[in-house]
């Protein structure tokens, strides 16, 4: 056996359907489009979003009004889990050790959020927003939890 030799199994392959090319292809004169009518003609182009003289979802949905959206406030989040993990030995964590770390990487502001598991060892924090709960993890175990601007 070598490659020249290979071919696919029997009835595993099937010839494409040929469409349009005469009489004796069995699928020529309409070439199966039908008589007459809009998907018999070349170029039979509905509009996209066309739902058959239904008013179209793009007209029914209002174009005005007021969104809050570009104005949320977009944070990077840490997990008190993680930051456990990563600064065993030390006890001061700041935006420039996170980032020496790989916990953050943009330039949006950071949030402490608290997981399942508890903190241990009393961090100085310094971030640009803390959850409740991660704030109250810290301050238990006497920590401190320091909110800095940006």
């Amino acid at each position: 056996m070598n490659l020249t030799s290979l071919s696919p199994r029997a009835g595993s392959r099937r010839k494409r359907t040929r469409i349009g090319l005469g009489e004796g292809s069995g699928h020529g004169q309409t070439a199966t489009r039908g008589q007459k009518g809009q998907r018999s003609r070349s170029g039979d182009g509905k509009m996209s979003g066309f739902e058959g003289g239904q008013t179209p979802l793009l007209r029914r949905v209002p174009k005005y009004g007021f969104s809050n959206a570009p104005f949320t406030k977009r944070y990077q989040v840490v997990s008190l889990a993680d930051i456990e993990r990563v600064f065993k030995n030390q006890k001061e964590v700041t935006l420039e050790s996170l980032k020496m770390h790989g916990l953050i990487s943009s330039k949006l502001p950071v949030k402490v959020l608290s997981g399942k598991t508890s903190v241990k060892n009393p961090y100085k924090i310094s971030v640009h927003a803390f959850s409740a709960s991660s704030r109250a993890q810290i301050e238990k175990v006497g920590g401190a939890a320091v909110v800095i601007g940006g």
